[in-house]
């Protein structure tokens, strides 16, 4: 445990790939992660980029989450993988010091679990903690169009701390592929952590 482990939730709202490329970039940063992944996230996965994860932690294995190519280029012993039913996880608890917590893609159930205290499952709870302790709490979510319960859970986590960082790519970095647009999302979830990076041209800077 230490003060700059960063906790990482993937839920079952679509946009695997800015929670997979959120992972690389903070390993790859030299952060120490704690993961913890849905069931709902899993089958969203398997459909958006057809990689089937078992999410039991025996059988976790990082390399079918990030690819091959990717993960053989990370140190993965900074990757810490808890399953959602451990209550037992440190990041439940407020004493497991951490430097924030992002739930990148975050799913409406999320939020809504979240807004209300709900802590039925590990990722439900670590937020719990993050908001009590007032720490660093980033939740990425993902849906359109947006009903008047989902715009009130919102505001209702936002109102208990939490960053709201919607799944919003922009267009004044020009840019060219997918993978730039993911980027950019990323960097932005990156800025709110405090870790560097260079992902997004940023508004004023010289190109």
């Amino acid at each position: 445990m230490a003060a700059g482990d960063i906790v990482v939730a993937i839920t079952g709202a679509s946009g695997s790939v800015y929670g997979t490329r959120l992972l690389e970039v903070l390993l790859r940063a030299g952060r120490t992660v704690h993961l913890a992944i849905s069931p709902a996230a899993g089958e969203v996965f398997d459909r958006e980029l057809g990689r089937a994860i078992p999410l039991v932690p025996t059988q976790f294995d990082p390399a079918l989450l990030l690819g091959p190519a990717v993960a053989d280029t990370l140190d993965l012993t900074r990757l810490h993988y808890h399953d959602v039913r451990n209550f037992q996880a440190g990041i439940a608890s407020g004493s497991f010091l951490t430097a924030g917590m992002v739930v990148c893609p975050c799913s409406m159930g999320t939020v809504a679990a979240i807004a209300h205290g709900v802590g039925e499952n590990l990722i439900h709870r670590a937020a719990d903690v993050h908001l009590k302790e007032k720490r660093k709490l980033i939740l990425v979510p993902r849906e359109t169009p947006l009903g008047l319960i989902q715009l009130r859970n919102l505001l209702a986590v936002a109102e208990a701390g939490a960053v709201v960082l919607p799944a919003m790519p922009a267009f004044y970095t020009r840019p060219k592929t997918v993978a730039d647009m993911v980027d950019f999302l990323v960097g932005r979830v990156c800025d709110q952590l405090g870790v560097e990076h260079r992902l997004l041209a940023r508004w004023g800077e010289k190109e």
